[in-house]
């Protein structure tokens, strides 16, 4: 056997496994909803994925120093502080409007987000007005994404990097054009993070040795899946996201498993069928958790699943070349150490996704931890 065929399980195993949270594609990703006020005032509504607020509010517990959580209301109000701390409103000279908190907590309209709304006074502040979320995507890292939507005369969206400047609402926002490939980038972002979507497309490619078989496993589920993203991103059809998240690390474990009784590749195009449905409510997730524009709802759409899809292919155009290398190596014959031992690996990985998606593993640590 070469060091490649050797390596290569191992390699895979840490890749996947360095990157195995419950949900294994965390966004990083927070909204802005910015609506001019009365008296040359702003309200903006900033939302966030639960978990990324989870995290950032874990990284930032010295700001806090004293502050009994468990009291009743002070740790909504230690959100508030969080991101007011971070969101402001100023001149191009620096002088900044004044801010208040007037909610925090979790958002009405989605339970697996949380929401601060801020409302600013820029009576006093002469100029035209920034929005300024440095510190905002500083904390939240390097690949964090804050999509912004305007309201009022200059009406629009744009999304916000770590390194782009504050945001002059004096100024149009992007075209939908502009809009459209950050989406785009976003969906081929999404799938390269994905880390069980990622899984699952190896596991079923596993003992592909011909074109045409990878061809129709890739359209099959890029069919479905496209399906239910529609579906979902346009609020058609809706499921909880921890059943649907649970779903799909059921589709790793079943894929990956069927790979030690089953070498027929010419029919599993039907699994990814079948599971890219699935799965399609899972990339939905993604899309959603950037705030799909009100005023661009079919090019968002569009763009984020040609996102997906280029990420998706590219994906394959790297794995499947470096298996028919290996094969290579093996005098032309897929090893069958290779897919078991791969496929082990990966099936190990959704039971371990499946079981923290539905609260087991949780519930035995917490278990565990009072019995010590």
């Amino acid at each position: 056997m070469s060091w490649s065929l050797k390596r290569l399980p191992i390699v895979v195993a840490a890749l996947l496994a360095f990157a195995a949270p419950a949900f294994a594609h965390t966004a990083d990703i927070s909204t802005a909803r910015i609506a001019p006020d009365k008296d040359h005032g702003y309200r903006v509504d900033v939302g966030f994925l639960a978990t990324d607020l989870e995290r950032i509010f874990a990284e930032t517990m010295t700001e806090r120093a004293g502050a009994d959580l468990s009291q009743p209301g002070v740790l909504e109000t230690e959100i508030g502080k969080l991101i007011q701390r971070r969101v402001s409103m100023h001149d191009a000279e620096g002088h900044a409007c004044a801010g208040h908190v007037e909610y925090a907590g979790e958002d009405p309209t989605n339970a697996d987000s949380a929401l601060v709304k801020l409302k600013f006074d820029c009576a006093s502040v002469p100029g035209q007005i920034f929005y300024d979320a440095a510190k905002l995507l500083k904390a939240a890292g390097a690949k964090a994404k804050h999509l912004v939507t305007l309201s009022g005369a200059n009406a629009g969206e744009t999304m916000l990097y770590p390194a782009d400047p504050p945001l002059d609402l004096s100024k149009p926002l992007e075209t939908v054009w502009q809009l459209m490939w950050k989406f785009t980038q976003a969906g081929v972002e999404h799938i390269l993070t994905g880390y069980d979507h990622i899984s699952f497309l190896i596991a079923i490619l596993l003992w592909a040795t011909r074109v045409w078989p990878v061809v129709k496993i890739v359209t099959a589920f890029t069919v479905s899946h496209s399906v239910t993203l529609s579906l979902a991103a346009l609020d058609i059809v809706t499921l909880p996201s921890q059943w649907v998240e649970a779903a799909i690390a059921a589709s790793i474990v079943y894929v990956a498993v069927e790979n030690f009784f089953s070498r027929r590749v010419d029919g599993r195009w039907r699994d990814t069928f079948l599971f890219g449905f699935v799965h399609g409510f899972g990339f939905a997730s993604g899309l959603k958790e950037l705030g799909v524009p009100s005023g661009a709802v079919l090019p968002a759409l569009a763009s984020f699943n040609i996102g997906v899809e280029l990420g998706q292919v590219a994906i394959v155009l790297v794995f499947v070349p470096l298996l028919l290398f290996i094969d290579k190596q093996t005098h032309g014959k897929r090893s069958a150490r290779l897919v078991y031992s791969l496929s082990a690996v990966i099936a190990l990985l959704g039971a371990y996704w499946l079981l923290e998606r539905l609260g087991v593993l949780a519930f035995v640590l917490a278990h565990v931890g009072r019995s010590a």
